[in-house]
């Protein structure tokens, strides 16, 4: 299918802009155009993280089915610039210049993130910007606000920043709803003194000479996290595209002051047509924090035995994730799990196909990506696969639109050379002494779903080290 065709079904998704749930019509079926915001690279990816990436990641699948896989740009970015990141550089490697530690801390989270994501089944997306590739647009973006009346320069206790001016726009607040009355009205002046109004929020904010900084008109600097979506979509996607992803905990304020930074520098009445939010992850029903001891990272899942005494599949934390919709609170708990890991055990392996996914899948997910009802309908297809080989390509198909073949099938065209490369420098890592790195790079690996062996060379006694595809 190149493009949606008269016989393509219905695309219906709930738009947090409207509050209602709307027939999807893209700007240009040719390239439809997603954006949703990537991981801030200060830690490993918690499974609350998970949620967006493997959501996102059905809608991408379904798009490309919709429309063919040629049509579809889906940017999903890394913020790579941020004062979390900061202190997280300064906390594990006081010894180094602080550039220095912030890339240490960024190099290692992004490659985590990129090892998770691919164990949980995800496609790449397009394009995958870092913030730090677009500061000169960002001061663009910052200097038509200030020369349209949207923005402007506070003297702080710091220094100085320039800021929105939440005033000078009529819709603020359109996706969240929010009264900017209401925020003026409940403000705390003293704390708010350079701010024209109390949500007027960071465009650019001076750096000390130990923090990371960009020249700019307004000296040297750092950008405010919302100019940086606002910058990376509009390179990537045009002023204005087709729909913007996330977490529902984004809806105010970083997506809100998108929406305002986008839509008053480009002079458009939107930055993307529809708005989709999942819901929140708890754990083992209590919101997760580290205070709770219930903070779990994907890694931890993939590769300890931290929760429930063991390690878990990649295609089972997916799994247990789709089974409940997208725009629901779920609870994340062992029992979910075990209760996926049951239902992936009567599956017969997913094999490559050409053939097309079942209409019943298919009317589950164009009808707001009800993964509840797919994987109903997938469950009924296995079973029937089992019985019968010639109904094996459908249910084939339609778990792949899932994302859910298993890691033994995914992995048949396995990079041969880029494995030979990483147990290579593993072993460098080892004989130098470096744990951490030879600890990271085993994990990389065991996300790819390679097993590594290690052992002595008869002859020479020296280390070596052999690996296999787990089955």
């Amino acid at each position: 299918m190149t493009n949606a065709s008269p016989d393509t079904p219905v695309l219906r998704l709930t738009n947090t802009l409207t509050r209602t749930k709307d027939v999807f019509h893209p700007i240009d079926p040719q390239n439809v155009r997603m954006y949703v915001c990537g991981p801030t690279v200060y830690d490993f990816a918690h499974i609350g993280n998970a949620r967006p990436v493997i959501v996102f990641d059905v809608l991408y699948r379904l798009l490309r089915h919709l429309y063919g896989a040629g049509h579809v740009t889906y940017v999903r970015n890394i913020t790579d610039v941020d004062d979390k990141i900061n202190a997280r550089a300064l906390r594990d490697f006081p010894g180094l210049p602080l550039n220095d530690a912030i890339a240490r801390v960024t190099s290692t989270t992004a490659d985590q993130f990129h090892a998770d994501v691919k164990a949980l089944g995800c496609l790449e997306p397009s394009h995958e910007p870092r913030a730090t590739q677009h500061i000169a647009g960002m001061v663009s973006m910052i200097e038509t606000l200030i020369a349209r009346g949207h923005a402007y320069v506070a003297q702080t206790q710091d220094g100085g920043e320039v800021l929105f001016d939440t005033g000078s726009m009529e819709a603020y607040g359109q996706l969240s709803k929010r009264n900017l009355e209401d925020q003026r009205a409940g403000a705390r002046i003293a704390v708010d003194a350079h701010k024209k109004n109390p949500g007027d929020f960071v465009l650019w904010k001076l750096s000390s000479p130990e923090e990371p900084g960009w020249d700019s008109p307004w000296g040297r600097g750092r950008p405010g996290w919302h100019i940086e979506c606002s910058v990376m979509s509009a390179h990537h996607l045009g002023e204005v595209f087709d729909i913007h992803g996330g977490g529902l905990d984004l809806i105010f304020p970083h997506h809100e002051n998108e929406i305002a930074q986008s839509c008053c520098a480009h002079g458009t009445s939107v930055m993307a047509n529809f708005w989709l939010h999942n819901g929140f992850v708890q754990v083992e029903g209590r919101k997760m924090s580290k205070s709770e001891g219930n903070f779990v990272t994907i890694h931890d899942l993939l590769h300890t035995e931290k929760f429930g005494g063991r390690k878990w599949p990649g295609e089972v934390l997916r799994l247990a994730m789709l089974m409940t919709h997208y725009r629901e609170p779920i609870d994340f708990s062992v029992k979910r799990l075990e209760e996926a890991e049951r239902l992936l055990a009567k599956w017969p392996e997913v094999q490559e196909t050409a053939a097309a996914p079942a209409p019943e899948v298919l009317a589950a997910l164009t009808d707001d990506l009800n993964t509840v009802a797919a994987v109903q309908a997938l469950h009924g297809l296995a079973q029937n696969a089992a019985k019968d080989s010639a109904l094996l390509p459908v249910y084939c198909a339609s778990a792949r639109l899932l994302g859910l073949a298993p890691v033994a099938a995914v992995l048949e065209d396995v990079d041969t050379g880029r494995i030979e490369a990483l147990v290579g420098a593993r072993l460098a890592s080892l004989e130098a002494k470096n744990w951490a790195e030879a600890d990271r790079i085993r994990d990389e690996l065991s996300a790819m779903g390679i097993q590594l062996k290690d052992g002595k060379d008869a002859a020479t006694g020296k280390r070596v080290t052999t690996w296999e595809v787990k089955r």
